[in-house]
């Protein structure tokens, strides 16, 4: 039996003319997505979750992570947020968002790992440890190494950041949140590996022998192989976003995003998993719901979205 419960998609809200919270939760009950990440705790979305199957990762945004560095403010942000909402699914609670010592966010680096500890102190104490998982959502950009996969490893000075936390999953039988964008890879040097459309091996690890036809995998496995050196080889990774845009760069169009959406399905539903991690689904967060025409950064940033804001599909894609 395939986990056809493995994908799920991300609501991020940073664009305009979007629909009410309550119109983007029936959007994902009519097509059938029964996972949800939102970004931040949203009260009108966890309203309009209230009673429906839909199970959330929910994050706490970076620029609330020192706050939660105080325990107490940590317990109210549990009570308000997850207590006070019995009959929403939570899953996951991301503490941070791709926080990288080497980029613009560095400043919140020291309020990751204490906010997770203090934010798992108060799921512990209110009974939610079995049912809640605590983590971090990091992404390929902390990897210096991420090729041939198998030599995958994090940026020297990402280590002190990266392994107290690998330490936290360890002892909390958490997963790694990882946002995997083969997209960001270059795919224009091999757009066939980029789509899972390759007809066979484009890349073999010398290392160990194992054989990779998409990029997708390569870098997941690059994840394991990094997580592996800092003595994290048993934490799991939940692919937390991962999507392909319809404009704003050559490769970014229409068809190109449904073929990678469509194959991504696909392939995280099945029992391939990766060449490293095989026989497994590969839990999955598709990037994103809505187009967010206020995003920062390049173009293509605010063409992820897999509906318009008019709730109509932008290209077929079943999630059934």
């Amino acid at each position: 039996m395939v986990d056809a419960q493995s994908v799920g998609v991300c609501y991020g809200r940073n664009g305009d003319g979007l629909p009410s919270q309550q119109d983007a939760v029936n959007l994902y009950r009519s097509n059938g997505i029964t996972r949800m990440r939102i970004y931040d705790p949203d009260q009108a979305t966890l309203q309009a979750l209230k009673g429906t199957n839909i199970e959330l990762m929910i994050g706490v945004p970076n620029d609330a992570l020192q706050s939660l560095n105080d325990q107490g403010a940590a317990n109210t942000w549990v009570r308000n947020n997850i207590q006070n909402y019995p009959d929403v699914r939570f899953k996951y609670i991301a503490v941070g968002n791709e926080v990288d010592p080497n980029n613009g966010n560095s400043q919140y680096v020291n309020f990751v790992l204490q906010a997770m500890r203090n934010v798992q102190n108060a799921i512990n104490a209110a009974g939610l440890q079995n049912q809640i998982k605590v983590s971090t959502a990091t992404y390929t950009g902390l990897l210096g190494v991420s090729y041939p996969p198998s030599d995958g490893a994090f940026n020297d000075n990402v280590r002190g950041f990266i392994q107290p936390i690998i330490g936290f999953l360890t002892e909390n039988n958490s997963p790694m949140l990882a946002n995997i964008y083969p997209f960001f890879s270059d795919p224009n040097s091999n757009l066939p590996y980029a789509l899972f459309t390759a007809p066979g091996t484009v890349v073999t690890d010398n290392n160990n022998g194992l054989q990779y036809s998409n990029l997708f995998d390569a870098i997941l496995d690059a994840h394991y192989a990094a997580q592996a050196r800092l003595g994290g080889g048993n934490v799991e990774i939940v692919v937390s976003e991962s999507g392909w845009p319809t404009a704003g760069k050559d490769v970014a169009t229409t068809e190109n995003a449904r073929t990678y959406n469509t194959n991504l399905i696909r392939h995280v539903r099945g029992t391939t998993g990766t060449p490293l991690k095989p026989g497994r689904s590969i839990e999955t967060y598709l990037f994103a719901m809505f187009d967010e025409n206020r995003k920062p950064g390049e173009e293509s940033e605010k063409h992820f979205g897999i509906f318009s804001p008019n709730q109509q599909p932008k290209y077929p894609l079943s999630f059934n």
